[in-house]
């Protein structure tokens, strides 16, 4: 396997959810050393969100393969004191806890580099610590309304949220790369800096691309289901047998393509009102009409071979149990063998690893099951320190 990338790197996830877990699910995927801190009584609330994967949660499942749980009562002396003690060896904080409980513990990115100057402190939450509401309350849901991107998603009139929650996926995987950057500054200048993360900040990197387009042309996007707001055909053509396949037409020498040698119909590529990407998406309803009827004189597999042969990508409109089964996932690299309390589940292999290099054989915790360990070598620490 050879040296894993971040094997000499310890972590401290003071987190629940979802993105801060991502973060540090990834750092472990790297070799990272990984110490969840969870409440007594039931840990991460992520835990309770179903029982399906062998008798857990398949969100904690998802974010914490390879992690060390432990206990602590934060608001005791004892707990805080514990916490004191592992941040004093840890390399990294990753805390998604509020800005009000992240102060009240002490553990803004301040007071953490006084006590600690070598840990790259990163915090995650809603809004930005510099912003005019630091301290607004935000869940995803909510990211995403405020943001905008409900009202580029789903149908007009419709405005829908995401399928997943992709703010907190945002929000996790900044801080993934920028606790990676603060670590290669760390370790070049010995200065550790913090790293904060607002959830609204980095869903709005997200929606630079419509945000641009509004701001310079004035006009905003509209919901446009599977279709593209600016380039068409880019969407579902429906087949004979009634089933959908998504194409995407990016120039118009692949317009070309199309009509000719996938739908055999001169007459759309002679057709003025579709000459030009411009003009098919101004005339989009007429469009999709012309290739609703076309598409629907071809059989599935006839249609894809000519694609195919024309080089226009393509793709089936799966549903996730068409993602479970799909053959890009089929060979066994994509998966791990990982360990869950009370047996093993196939997860997902992570993807971009320097050159294929990750921690295998991580674990998912059960509440607590490192408390012990962690706390005896706490006191062998004391003691050869003493």
């Amino acid at each position: 396997m050879g040296t894993l990338p971040l094997e000499d790197i310890t972590v401290v996830g003071l987190e629940q959810a979802v993105a801060a877990p991502l973060a540090t699910r990834q750092l472990a995927d790297l070799g990272a050393r990984v110490v969840k801190i969870e409440r007594p009584g039931g840990g991460d609330f992520a835990r309770a969100y179903d029982d399906v994967v062998g008798g857990q949660s398949s969100v904690f499942v998802w974010l914490n393969r390879g992690k060390e749980s432990v206990q602590l009562d934060l608001k005791s002396s004892a707990g805080r004191q514990v916490l004191e003690e592992i941040l004093g060896y840890a390399d990294v904080l990753v805390a998604n806890l509020s800005p009000r409980v992240l102060g009240d513990l002490r553990l803004t990115a301040d007071a953490l580099q006084a006590r600690h100057p070598n840990l790259v402190a990163c915090t995650i939450s809603g809004y930005a610590a510099d912003g005019p509401q630091p301290g607004k309350k935000a869940y995803d849901a909510l990211i995403q309304a405020e943001t905008g991107l409900m009202s580029v998603t789903g149908l007009p009139g419709s405005p829908a949220k995401t399928g997943i929650s992709v703010a907190d996926i945002a929000a996790g995987s900044f801080a993934f790369s920028g606790v990676l950057a603060a670590l290669r500054h760390r370790d070049r200048t010995g200065e550790a800096l913090p790293v904060h993360v607002p959830l609204f900040g980095a869903l709005a990197e997200w929606m630079a691309y419509p945000l641009y387009y509004t701001v310079h042309s004035g006009r905003a996007p509209v919901p446009m289901g599977a279709a593209h707001p600016t380039i068409a055909p880019y969407g579902p053509v429906a087949t004979a047998e009634g089933r959908l396949l998504m194409i995407a037409v990016q120039n118009d020498r692949e317009w070309r393509r199309l009509c000719l040698d996938v739908l055999h119909r001169p007459d759309l590529f002679e057709d003025p009102r579709l000459r030009t990407n411009s003009s098919r998406v101004a005339h989009r309803a007429h469009l999709d009409e012309l290739l609703d009827g076309a598409g629907r004189q071809l059989p599935e597999a006839k249609l894809i071979a000519r694609l195919d042969a024309a080089e226009i990508a393509w793709a089936r409109l799966n549903d996730v149990a068409g993602l479970a089964g799909h053959p890009e996932l089929a060979p066994a690299p994509r998966w791990l063998t990982t360990a869950i309390p009370g047996g093993e589940v196939a997860t997902l292999a992570p993807v971009a690893t320097p050159g294929g290099r990750l921690a295998g054989g991580g674990a998912v915790p059960a509440p607590g099951q490192h408390t012990e360990p962690v706390l005896a070598e706490l006191a062998a620490r004391r003691k050869g320190s003493a």
